[in-house]
């Protein structure tokens, strides 16, 4: 494929995912396909010779979309949302054809900087305590990682080597194994601190767990994979307080803040345990800037060597949504699930089972867990809105999130009166 059919053909693949998401209400928001059907549909081996871009695009819609979950579906309600923008699908096509990989400032400049003051940029919405903001001129400052689990494995790297650092300071005679057997990493039953839990969007309070931790001289990270998005929302910020008493925090903009996966964003007060843990400087990754205290090389702070020019897509985004229009976008997500909310609590058979802070409603049918996970597999199976489940306190629960950028009031009315006439079937088929 040579220029001039690039450009052709990119313009037709625009016009189909322009095409797909204008669209994406139409089809099936879950499949209808078993385990193992993509093999027998496709041939055993790579081809010997070219095939046309059409016969990829006439496979692309027999053989992938009936294999595809439409997470970006106003009727898919499962997981998180996962964030999608025309900007941000723009800002990923110049990624690929720029095609850097800025494992260190000199790989390309432009990369490491331009991360450096999103990071910043996106700090200052959630008004992050100063010593988490790289233009602070102090220790701290932001990350892009792939995943908040990522974030989180990078935070308890981090941990162990400092602590088993100071150790082998304090107490020269130690060996390293003999300090690593006796670490100890706390946590709940939902990981770390955590703002906005998976099973129910729950928040762990920071003001408590705190001080605690700085007094005993230990790392305290915050996961807020979902939740932290809303923090840009002043009526919202709340929920982050206590965040100074943290070591390292993170959030997936590429959840709910319309920045396409994958977007991780990590902050640390001290760069240097980061550095300390990661380093890797061989001589052919060396470069005359590296000891100049004006850049960053983002390598020193993550497990893998090689990075993309993420941070393209949260300025693409940023610059073409606004503060105000990211706001707005969190705003309606949660007038939606209150809305949710009211629709179920006007409903007798059923009950709310956790505040409903943020886009998510854990809600069930009173009566046993063996009822709720027949109604749930009476919904999945009708296949018209797509939800996942939870455990809270023993307790089947069924989980609403609202997820897509173009959901609706009249979605979230038409998934409601679904439930309700299945659930309808359910009951009258349990008298029988």
């Amino acid at each position: 494929m040579n220029a001039s059919e690039f450009r052709k053909r990119g313009k037709e693949m625009v016009d189909y995912i322009a095409d797909y998401l204008e669209g994406i209400e139409a089809r099936q928001v879950y499949p209808d396909v078993e385990p193992g059907y993509l093999r027998p549909l496709i041939p055993a081996s790579a081809p010997q010779e070219p095939e046309t871009f059409e016969d990829i695009m006439t496979d692309v819609e027999k053989i992938i979309m009936p294999g595809v979950t439409h997470w970006h579906s106003p009727h898919f309600f499962a997981y998180f949302p996962t964030a999608s923008s025309y900007p941000a699908m723009l800002a990923d096509m110049l990624c690929g054809a720029i095609g850097c990989i800025g494992f260190s400032w000199a790989a390309s400049p432009a990369c490491t900087e331009l991360e450096t003051v999103m990071m910043d940029w996106l700090g200052k919405m959630l008004e992050l305590p100063e010593a988490f903001l790289a233009e602070s001129g102090g220790e701290g400052g932001g990350v892009i990682q792939g995943s908040a689990s990522e974030a989180t494995l990078v935070a308890l790297l981090a941990a162990r080597t400092k602590v088993t650092r100071q150790l082998q300071m304090a107490s020269p005679e130690l060996s390293q194994a003999s300090i690593m057997e006796k670490l100890v990493a706390y946590s709940s039953d939902q990981v770390v601190a955590t703002l906005g839990t998976t099973p129910c969007c729950s928040f762990d309070n920071l003001l408590e767990v705190g001080p605690i931790c700085t007094e005993a001289n230990v790392w305290l990270h915050i996961d807020a994979a979902y939740a932290g998005s809303a923090f840009i929302c002043p009526e919202f910020r709340h929920l982050l307080n206590g965040v100074e008493f943290a070591d390292s925090f993170n959030f997936n903009p590429h959840k709910w803040l319309l920045v396409n996966f994958d977007c991780s964003a990590m902050w640390v007060k001290k760069r240097s345990s980061l550095t300390g843990a990661f380093k890797l400087d061989p001589l052919y990754l060396k470069h005359s800037h590296q000891d100049s205290g004006l850049i960053t090389d983002y390598r020193h702070w993550q497990l893998p060597l090689g990075r993309r020019f993420r941070s393209l897509k949260m300025w693409f985004v940023f610059r073409m949504y606004g503060v105000k229009g990211l706001q707005a976008y969190i705003r309606k997500h949660v007038q939606l699930s209150h809305e949710f909310e009211s629709l179920v609590r006007q409903d007798p058979c059923f009950e709310i089972c956790a505040e409903v802070t943020l886009g998510l409603v854990c809600f069930r049918l009173k009566g046993t867990n063996e009822q709720n996970e027949a109604l749930l597999e009476k919904i999945n199976s009708a296949k018209k809105i797509h939800l996942v489940p939870c455990h809270l306190r023993e307790k089947f629960v069924l989980r609403f999130a609202i997820c897509s950028r173009t959901v609706e009031s009249a979605h979230v009315q038409q998934a409601w009166k679904h439930i309700r006439e299945l659930t309808t079937e359910l009951l009258r088929a349990q008298k029988k």
